[in-house]
C-alpha cells in the first residue's frame, strides 16, 4: 500500500523506559497491567504505533503464555507494533555472538506470534563501563568490528542470512540498523553487507543519527541518504546538533529535535519517498522527556510527508 501523511506508521521508541523497576524487579516479570501502564504513557503522548525496543522488554524471552498476555496488552491499550528492535545483540560479538544469534531467532519467533511484520537487528555491542559513566555514551569510543577481517565479515553475512531465511519462513522482514564502528557503520559498508546477504526480505534501517553524533569527521549526510535510503525497509530517525571547530578539529554533538538538528530531514524524507521508501518510522530521542520530544518529531514528520491526493 501507499502511505500518506495521515496514515504513515510512526512508532515511538521505548528508550526512555528502563528494564527494571525501582525495586529491581525485571520488566519481564511484571504483571500484564504494569506493562499496560507503561504503554498507556505512549498512547497518552499521541502514538498509535510502538517500536518494541527490547531495552525495555524482550519479547524473545517471554514464554508463550506471557507472550499471549503481552499481545492482549497491546490490543487493550490500542497500539500496533510495526517492529521489534533488538538492541546491542551483535551476532558476531566475540563473547556473546552465539547467544545473541539464538536470541535473535527467538525474537523472530516472538514477532510472528505477535503479528509484528519486521525485526530490526544490528552489530553494535553493549556499552562499556566507561561509556555508561559519561553524560553521552557516544562521546567515548565503544567496541569496534575488526576492519579488513574477511573471516568476521563472512560470519556476519552467514549469520544474518540465517536470520533472514528464518524470518522469510515466518513472513517477517529483517532490517539492519546502521551504527558507528560496525560493519553497518558507513553507508558504503552497510550497502556492501546487505548486498552480500542477498535476501529479498532484508533491508537497511538507516539510523543516520548514530553516525551524525560521532565527534569526528563524517561523510556528508546527503551522501549517506543517497546511498542507503533506496535500500531501507524501516527507519529509526533522530537528529543531533553538531558543532565543528576547523582550527582544532574538535567536534561536539548533542541531541536535537528532528526538525532543528544538523540533518535536514525534510530533504531526506522527500528523497526517501521519491525512491520508494514505504517502511515505518521509529522516532527516537535521548535525554530529557524523550517521549515528548519523540511526539514532537512525529508531528514534524506528519507535516513533511506526502499528503493524500485530492479525489
Amino acid at each position: 500500500m501507499t502511505y500518506t501523511s495521515e496514515d504513515w506508521p510512526i512508532a515511538a521508541a521505548l528508550l526512555q523506559f528502563p528494564n527494571t523497576t525501582e525495586d529491581g524487579t525485571s520488566v519481564q516479570d511484571l504483571p500484564a497491567e504494569q506493562w499496560a501502564e507503561t504503554l498507556r504513557e505512549v498512547v497518552d503522548a499521541g502514538f498509535t504505533e510502538v517500536d518494541l525496543t527490547d531495552g525495555w522488554l524482550r519479547p524473545g524471552d517471554l514464554s508463550p503464555a506471557r507472550l499471549a498476555e503481552f499481545k492482549d496488552v497491546l490490543r487493550e491499550v490500542g497500539l500496533t507494533a510495526p517492529a521489534i528492535s533488538a538492541i546491542r545483540r551483535s551476532v558476531i560479538d566475540p563473547v556473546d555472538g552465539d547467544d545473541n544469534l539464538a536470541y535473535s531467532h527467538r525474537t523472530l519467533d516472538a514477532a510472528a506470534a505477535l503479528g509484528v511484520p519486521l525485526v530490526s537487528v544490528g552489530l553494535h555491542r553493549p556499552l562499556t563501563e566507561q561509556q555508561r559513566s559519561v553524560l553521552w555514551f557516544w562521546t567515548v569510543p565503544g567496541p569496534q568490528d575488526p576492519v579488513g577481517d574477511q573471516e568476521t565479515w563472512d560470519r556476519a553475512v552467514s549469520r544474518l542470512r540465517e536470520l533472514a531465511d528464518h524470518a522469510a519462513g515466518l513472513g517477517v522482514q529483517l532490517s539492519l540498523e546502521m551504527y558507528e564502528d560496525t560493519y553497518l557503520g558507513t553507508a558504503d559498508s552497510a550497502v556492501a553487507l546487505l548486498t552480500d546477504i542477498d535476501r529479498d526480505n532484508v533491508g537497511l534501517n538507516p539510523d543516520l543519527g548514530n553516525l551524525l553524533r560521532m565527534q569526528r569527521p563524517i561523510e556528508p549526510w546527503e551522501s549517506m541518504v543517497a546511498k542507503t535510503l533506496p535500500h531501507a525497509n524501516y527507519w529509526h530517525v533522530k537528529n543531533y546538533y553538531r558543532a565543528e571547530d576547523p582550527a582544532t578539529g574538535a567536534v561536539f554533538t548533542t541531541p536535537a529535535p528532528l526538525e532543528s538538528g544538523f540533518m535536514n530531514y525534510r530533504k531526506a524524507v522527500r528523497y526517501a519517498v521519491e525512491h520508494g521508501f514505504q517502511g515505518a518510522f521509529c522516532v527516537e530521542h535521548y535525554g530529557g522527556d524523550g517521549l515528548s520530544v519523540s511526539a514532537t518529531n512525529r508531528e514534524y514528520l506528519r507535516r513533511i510527508l506526502p499528503r493524500r491526493s485530492a479525489g
